[in-house]
């Protein structure tokens, strides 16, 4: 009787004693493999011709194979490796062929460069030094777009930057083309209680995001939905229902379907747009939530206006960091990189933020200036932040007739103003080009959220501001020293 530890018996051995050889062992499992790799409704021809050319080339692959299943893990890891480093080398090579550079620089010193900026990336680490080079927009050379009837509250732009998608009050949704201006689709809001006969929106939409792959676009309104839509069509794909209150914040994860929401109900909702599945919700905050961002890893942040805190989500361990800094409502944010974000409060304040300190690593309070309202002084609400991704670059909104933009300096404990550019009208949303070569505003007679203003010269529209620089070596990048 077999021990019960036993777990293999012991292969018999041959008439003289002895095992049968290796190589024969592995040519009848390699014969076995190929058999059951054969489909089981193969016609097999009892006629003898010769081996026809679809047989030797279905052989050859069974070969591949049965070579594959015996690579080692680390001789795979080993060959994806020279895979990945042969690609780089071919695409910085046609790149410094394109650019045609004077100095010739040698193919392993760019994949080594190429190597650091993504790991410097991945880190939170990644500097774009651009905003040095920036020059001051001419006004004249500004396009705004009209189409919307009401105040435009969100905005987004393709990953490609060949277009522009915005929602507005009056629930319609718009696709721009950023060349030439034009309306490619036009979704038109319908009257509250209209959803299921109508496919757009039917209250005031209040934010959007696109996914990293330009195919899915998200829009959230104040009558508590979250619709998906088909960025080339314009078609709706689902609605996501769940939120107790407005859908103020939206973001999806950077390489992937994963989209996170936010809302007045002061939760935060994760979903699979791909799946048309909803996921979990996070909860914390104690009063609405105005705003939300994430970039590539599992987490994301958020505004939580009159509550006073920042707050960032880690998804896996269900667990938050909370922030403070503003003293007034925050109602908007916006993640610099992986490892700092930038916010603005109603105070007039805009602050930087490192992931790993409670406080803000920098702070410009009445960032717009001041304003007499109602007889009282008190500084222009910041109503909108962007950045450009791993850079130096950001842009403020409010309704001071001005967009500001800004240069992080000294490793993101410095906010220095650069140019102020002129436009009127409460700036609710702001959008760097991936390429950082066009900044896009929404601008409209009221706040995004409310009526406390109204700007009667204002018009509700879409504003494209071409962002030039100085002629310069190519933009270096340095790991920030936070």
């Amino acid at each position: 009787m077999a021990a019960a530890g036993s777990c293999r018996a012991k292969a018999p051995r041959g008439a003289a004693g002895r095992r049968r050889p290796r190589a024969a062992v592995l040519g009848a499992e390699r014969r076995s493999r190929a058999a059951a790799v054969r489909p089981v409704d193969e016609e097999v021809s009892s006629d003898s011709e010769p081996e026809s050319p679809s047989l030797g080339r279905r052989r050859r692959r069974e070969a591949a194979v049965e070579e594959e299943v015996e690579e080692t893990p680390q001789e795979k890891k080993l060959r994806l490796a020279k895979l990945y480093l042969e690609e780089l080398r071919q695409h910085e090579e046609e790149q410094a062929a394109a650019e045609e550079e004077e100095e010739e620089t040698h193919p392993a010193d760019l994949i080594g460069d190429r190597l650091k900026e993504d790991v410097l990336e991945q880190k939170g680490r990644l500097q774009r030094l651009v905003a040095k080079d920036v020059q001051p927009p001419d006004p004249a050379s500004i396009r705004v777009l009209r189409g919307h009837q009401l105040p435009v509250t969100c905005l987004v732009i393709s990953p490609d930057d060949r277009f522009i998608f915005s929602a507005s009050k009056d629930g319609s949704l718009i696709k721009w083309e950023v060349e030439s201006g034009k309306r490619l689709c036009v979704v038109p809001g319908g009257k509250k209680g209209t959803e299921e006969r109508h496919m757009g929106h039917a209250s005031h939409v209040l934010c959007m995001a696109i996914s990293s792959d330009g195919k899915y676009l998200a829009t959230g309104d104040r009558n508590k939905l979250i619709m998906v839509w088909d960025t080339a069509t314009c078609k709706r794909l689902h609605i996501f229902t769940g939120h107790r209150d407005a859908v103020s914040g939206l973001s999806f994860r950077k390489g992937t379907h994963q989209l996170y929401s936010a809302s007045h109900d002061r939760c935060v909702k994760v979903w699979n747009v791909a799946e048309n599945a909803y996921m979990e919700t996070l909860f914390g905050h104690q009063d609405i939530i105005t705003g939300l961002d994430s970039l590539s890893r599992e987490c994301c942040v958020t505004a939580g206006g009159r509550d006073g805190t920042v707050r960032l989500w880690k998804i896996p361990e269900e667990s938050q960091l909370v922030f403070y800094g503003h003293q007034g409502s925050i109602d908007c944010i916006q993640l610099i990189n992986e490892e700092h974000m930038v916010s603005g409060a109603d105070d007039g304040s805009v602050a930087l933020w490192g992931l790993a300190k409670k406080k803000p690593l920098a702070l410009a309070r009445q960032a717009h200036g001041m304003q007499d309202a109602q007889g009282l002084q008190q500084p222009y609400w910041i109503s909108a932040v962007a950045a450009l991704r791993n850079s130096d670059l950001l842009a403020t909104g409010s309704h001071s007739a001005s967009v500001k933009l800004w240069k992080c300096s000294e490793g993101f404990r410095k906010l220095e103003p650069l140019w102020a550019i002129p436009l009127v009208g409460f700036v609710n949303s702001l959008e760097f080009s991936a390429a950082g070569d066009f900044l896009v505003a929404g601008l409209g007679q009221e706040h995004r959220l409310g009526r406390w203003w109204r700007i009667k010269e204002a018009k509700n529209s879409i504003c494209i501001i071409p962002l030039k620089r100085r002629a310069t070596a190519p933009s270096s990048h340095v790991p920030d020293s936070s």
